[in-house]
């Protein structure tokens, strides 16, 4: 399923698109750190990977932009426990 994502920093989110459905990560910045506080896709997406591609899009920037990652949201946790190599860019 192709899946476009989209970075709104006015917004502070990240936005998916997939299939007609739609996913969010909402985030919050401070100097050196992203907080990602909200990660939430459509029903008609979940088990499609769109969530983990939010996650890794926001982590990506963050590491672009030589920022440190707060995930308090607990699915961005999880998602960065389950990829140690990411764990470098954790507070």
């Amino acid at each position: 399923m192709p899946t476009a994502i989209q970075h709104r920093p006015e917004q502070q989110r990240f936005e998916a698109t997939a299939d007609g459905g739609r996913g969010r990560l909402d985030y919050r910045s401070s100097p050196g750190v992203l907080r990602l506080v909200h990660t939430e896709v459509d029903p008609a997406l979940e088990g499609h990977g769109v969530a983990a591609q939010l996650v890794r899009a926001a982590l990506d920037h963050a590491r672009a932009q030589g920022l440190k990652v707060d995930p308090a949201c607990e699915y961005a946790r999880s998602y960065m426990e389950r990829h140690p190599e990411t764990l470098a860019l954790h507070v």
